[in-house]
């Protein structure tokens, strides 16, 4: 008999070779696309769910390919030539440092020239302690000058959906401005798929400059420091690493959020800050308490969920439903077993399809009522008679 896990495992597996053999490509996050871009089908408890066209569903010929099964995009004729400058982050919390990194982008684009900035989607209790929306409210706050181009848009949880939803808005050039540490990682990502899952004239990747942990001032500060200040109830270094334009009132009042958030689950400072404390991170690593092979994680950079196929010395290699292969610094992974993936729902309208959550689990007890107690039944029989 099949065991519980396999059993989902599997469905996710028969899903995701469906959705390839139609010729559909996927963001890694269980939505599936046709060539022109169109959403037409869902991940939904391990089986793909068809909107709208009927004929979606037809068998065709497997097809056998390691990169993502999507046509390259054909640019709009007459398409006027426009350039758009592009910023994704965590900002978890926001700080000065993030600030310097909005500027450069407003820089880079130039004098009137067209810019936007991705917040990150994920939330849980450890590095990401502020919802999407309370971030996105946050940052309005203490960066008033780019307000108007930070974007609240739950469609846009990876780099790879900022750039499909930027060449679909008819952008032929897109810079990506990102830290000094990340550029080589952006570069081989974006490029990779430029004309696979969009068609840009140029991608540039550009820094935002240098910067060092062990600094003052901006060039030092970083999330990491106000997560530890947080736990730490240190409101006063806190406070250092928060905007001035932000006032004492909602700077206190993101502390405290943020203090909430994270003291709901105990954790050590490597779980909530690695930056700061990798060592006790490759510890457990090294342990194989963390990142696993068959592991889903999911990169704090970038935002792609995927399952870890390779484990390096301080590095994995992972990767998504739809093929997409990616290399994290630990320091740069989260692990997708945490409290934020126990719900069944992923955000307002997805359902949570990522396999191994508790949220996974719960929605496929409802398409299976009675099957999951009868198995721990079953386990809990043979555990007593000695059997495994």
């Amino acid at each position: 008999m099949k065991s519980f896990l396999q059993f989902i495992s599997e469905a996710e597996t028969q899903a995701s070779s469906q959705a390839k053999n139609m010729g559909l490509s996927g963001d890694g996050h269980g939505d599936w696309y046709d060539k022109q871009g169109k959403l037409v089908a869902k991940t939904v408890s391990g089986r793909l769910k068809f909107f709208g066209n009927r004929n979606l569903g037809k068998k065709i010929e497997p097809q056998t390919l390691a990169q993502p099964k999507q046509e390259t995009p054909k640019p709009e004729k007459n398409k006027e030539k426009k350039q758009l400058t592009v910023g994704f982050g965590r900002f978890n919390p926001p700080t000065i440092g993030h600030e310097k990194l909005l500027n450069t982008i407003s820089k880079t684009a130039g004098k009137g020239g067209e810019y936007k900035i991705y917040p990150s989607r994920t939330q849980d209790s450890k590095k990401n302690p502020l919802n999407p929306s309370d971030k996105v409210e946050y940052m309005r706050k203490a960066f008033p000058d780019h307000a108007d181009s930070i974007v609240d848009d739950d469609k846009t949880k990876t780099i790879f959906d900022v750039l499909k939803s930027a060449y679909g808005k008819g952008y032929s050039t897109v810079n990506v401005v990102v830290g000094s540490d990340r550029v080589k990682e952006f570069e081989n990502l974006a490029n990779k798929y430029n004309g696979q899952l969009y068609n840009f004239d140029k991608i540039n990747i550009v820094s935002a400059g240098e910067r060092s942990s062990d600094a003052k001032g901006v060039e030092g500060m970083s999330a990491s420091k106000l997560r530890k200040a947080a736990m730490d109830g240190d409101y006063k270094t806190f406070r250092s690493g928060i905007s001035k334009a932000l006032d004492d009132k909602s700077a206190k009042k993101l502390f405290n959020t943020v203090q909430n958030s994270m003291k709901k689950t105990k954790s050590e400072a490597w779980e909530f800050a690695p930056k700061l404390a990798f060592e006790g991170l490759r510890e457990n690593y090294i342990a194989k308490k963390i990142f696993r092979l068959g592991d889903i994680v999911e990169n704090l950079n970038h935002g792609l969920i995927g399952k870890i196929t390779r484990a390096g010395a301080n590095y994995v290699i992972a990767v998504t439903e739809d093929n997409i292969m990616f290399k994290s610094w630990l320091k740069d992974l989260n692990e997708y077993s945490e409290v934020h993936m126990s719900s069944t729902m992923r955000d307002a309208t997805h359902p949570n399809t990522l396999v191994g959550t508790d949220g996974y689990r719960k929605n496929l007890e409802k398409l299976t009522p009675g099957q999951y107690p009868l198995i721990n039944k079953l386990r809990q029989s043979l555990k007593k008679s000695g059997k495994k």
